[in-house]
């Protein structure tokens, strides 16, 4: 591969933001892809595989160049002739890159991959929880598998169209897509492709959804006809699985505290043709005592670590901070205590988050249904999903059922 000024450049520009000015690595990466119309889809490529590639490993590759924290451009050249150089790509005579000691840091890398904090580039507080709470052989290979690239899923939205139909269409512009055992409505393409600017994807025949995020949806046993309300909706990725499970028959209430991530699920729930969403913004508990007894069914998709979705989100693993994980769980458990109550007698509810952190997850179902509000509750099954045994995104799911 011979690498290219501008590209690099851009590379630079957009580490810069993510490092020194803490802007998320997805919006900057958006920003940097529109930034010459010359681009094809290789060069775009580029850019974004390798501004995420240096994110993911920025301790790794730091400790390599022995550059620290606030990185000047000398400094991001360095680590980026030690992303070059591990991956075998020949540096040009540039000045960036006078004097760059391959040998070294081929054997830096070496003795540097004997300690698991440093091979899998995360920080200390990071690696402790992960070893505490599953444990050190389950952790090291959970988080070796939380640094690899996530694959793009596609979730067939089966109010407009098939799977086999999808995949098909999909094939005739030379995109090729697999099936996933267990994922009734996902489609795996073999290799990365601009799926966004097909008409099928504008046309709502599809969203793009981890394989075991689509598992959510279908842990709710949802039945045509039913009232759901989807509590933590977000821009609604699930609710929009639950309109299809429901093919547009009964009510789905969307809530959130944010209302300009309902005006998103708004948009999308358009181009989906699902018409069966109410959205409703939580801007006190009102909304919440409203629905008290009344739902068939409730998921609480709840704000987590998100340690499950690293693999997308390579820049959580230097925003997150021990002390947010602390303070969500205590919002977890309020959520559970407070949401729970719109289940009505016989209804289910789902408790998932994208943590793999036992923590968040089964403890806090356990917690619930020792308290008052969760008495009346019982456990029906649970899931933990792991990436390092699935190869998708870490989630933890659990249904249960109000008694009477």
């Amino acid at each position: 591969m011979r690498l290219h000024r501008n590209l690099c450049f851009a590379v630079i520009d957009g580490l810069t933001l993510i490092f020194n000015e803490g802007k998320y690595a997805d919006k900057v990466i958006q920003q940097l892809l529109k930034r010459d119309k010359r681009w094809g889809s290789r060069d775009r490529g580029f850019v974004a595989e390798t501004t995420y590639e240096m994110v993911r490993w920025k301790r790794l590759y730091a400790e390599i160049a022995e550059v620290k924290e606030p990185f000047d451009r000398d400094n991001l050249w360095r680590m980026f002739a030690v992303w070059a150089t591990l991956k075998g790509i020949k540096l040009p005579d540039w000045k960036y890159f006078e004097g760059t000691p391959l040998r070294k840091i081929k054997g830096r890398y070496d003795e540097l991959s004997k300690v698991r904090r440093l091979k899998e580039s995360i920080p200390d507080w990071m690696d402790e929880i992960g070893r505490k709470e599953l444990g050190d052989a389950v952790w090291s290979k959970e988080i070796a598998a939380l640094n690899e690239q996530a694959d793009v899923i596609l979730r067939v939205n089966t109010l407009k169209t098939t799977k086999e139909k999808l995949q098909t269409e999909l094939f005739d512009l030379d995109i090729e897509t697999e099936f996933i055992d267990g994922h009734p409505s996902a489609l795996k393409l073999r290799e990365r492709a601009n799926v966004f600017a097909t008409e099928n994807f504008k046309n709502g025949h599809f969203e793009v959804q981890d394989a075991n995020s689509q598992l959510v949806a279908e842990f709710l046993n949802v039945q045509p006809g039913m009232r759901v309300v989807d509590t933590c909706a977000g821009a609604g990725g699930k609710t929009l699985h639950l309109a299809s499970l429901m093919e547009n028959k009964g009510q789905i209430i969307a809530m959130d505290i944010y209302g300009n991530k309902l005006n998103e699920l708004k948009r999308r729930a358009k181009r989906n043709g699902a018409h069966n969403i109410e959205n409703r913004v939580i801007e006190s508990t009102k909304p919440i005592k409203k629905l008290y007894d009344k739902a068939d069914r409730v998921l609480i998709d709840a704000p987590c670590s998100g340690l499950g979705v690293l693999r997308r989100n390579p820049d959580a693993k230097w925003k997150l901070q021990p002390e947010f994980i602390d303070k969500i769980k205590e919002t977890q458990q309020d959520i559970l205590q407070q949401y729970s109550r719109m289940v009505k007698v016989g209804g289910q509810l789902v408790y998932a988050t994208c943590s793999v952190l036992p923590s968040e997850n089964q403890n806090q179902v356990k917690t619930f249904l020792a308290s008052e509000a969760g008495a009346n509750f019982e456990l029906l099954k649970d899931k933990k999903l792991l990436s390092h045994k699935s190869g998708f995104d870490g989630f933890y799911m659990a249904l249960l059922e109000r008694k009477a």
